[in-house]
């Protein structure tokens, strides 16, 4: 079965503690963050969750739509990875709040 879910929040960007890498992520909380957890808490008790309790999805940002997986976390809710690929083709960046649709 197919969950959609749709969320809007602020592009973030991380960068690692020597500084040699960054990354972009939309962080998913409130009410999507709560079905993502819930589905993720099914999917554990079926034995079907991924690596580091990731959740595989599928995010459509604008027009761009891409396969990625999202990774829980304790003090933000759930993390999505945005490709530089999809940042340039849809014109956003940190800070930016963008929408998207993910479907679980």
């Amino acid at each position: 079965m197919t969950e959609r879910l749709t969320h809007t929040g602020p592009l973030w960007r991380w960068t690692s503690s020597t500084g040699t890498g960054t990354w972009h992520f939309l962080t998913i909380d409130g009410t999507a963050g709560e079905a993502l957890s819930a589905t993720a808490l099914m999917r554990r008790l079926e034995k079907s969750i991924g690596g580091f309790g990731s959740l595989k999805v599928t995010a459509t940002i604008g027009d761009s739509t891409f396969s990625t997986s999202l990774f829980p976390s304790k003090e933000l809710g759930w993390l999505l990875p945005v490709k530089a690929s999809v940042r340039k083709a849809e014109g956003v960046s940190e800070g930016d709040v963008v929408e998207v649709v993910l479907e679980v």
